[in-house]
Parts: structure tokens; sequence; C-alpha cells
């Protein structure tokens, strides 16, 4: 998509600070984080949201949760994180690229928003 950020730093135009990638993802640390551990664990593929995914992306998307998982354990979080896919703009999604939050290093209050 040609408009769209998280493309963009996909194809190296826009920096981000980059933690992992491999064939399937990148993951890369939040620029506004709201957690001492704020990372976005987004697909290569460009799915706007997860209303937008199809079943042949249900791997795909089980792929960026067991990395979310990693990343929490090489930060040594695994006390209690959070994931979530914020889907839409009445949930705050407002890079319209399916990206996964990985929130950690706090204490998580419920209901979060």
């Amino acid at each position: 998509m040609p408009d769209c950020l998280f493309c963009k730093i996909l194809e190296g135009r826009i920096p981000a600070r980059i933690i992992h990638q491999d064939e399937l993802a990148v993951a890369f640390e939040d620029i506004n984080p709201q957690a001492p551990t704020h990372v976005l664990v987004i697909p290569r593929k460009h799915i706007a949201s997860l209303d937008e995914a199809v079943p042949d992306d249900a791997a795909l998307i089980g792929h960026l949760h067991l990395l979310a998982a990693r990343i929490a354990a090489d930060r040594k979080i695994t006390r209690g994180y959070r994931t979530l896919f914020n889907n839409g703009p009445m949930s705050g999604q407002s890079v319209f690229h399916l990206h996964l939050h990985v929130l950690g290093g706090r204490p998580m209050t419920w209901p979060p928003g």
C-alpha cells in the first residue's frame, strides 16, 4: 500500500527501532510507548485490520502471537504482559495495517480502555 506507514517501515523508507524480523513479520518499538515494553509486531503482508484477514491468514496471525511471546520472554516480562489488536477507529486503530501490540513491564489494569 503506497500510503501505509507500516508498509513504508517494511520497505525501509521510514526508520524504526526494529528488534526482530523474519520472512513473515517485523517487530519494532512503538514510538509512543504506553508501558516500559511496547512493541508492535506486524505482518509483512498488508492486511488493513483483523476484519480483512481471511482463513488463509490464520497461521500468520498465530505467528505474530508466538513472536510476541518470544519478545516477552526476551524482555523477561513473563510474569504478565498484554497482547492486543485494535480493530477499527472506535478501538483506537490509527494505522490500518494489522499490528499486534505487546505491552508489559508494569501492572495492566482492567478494563483497559
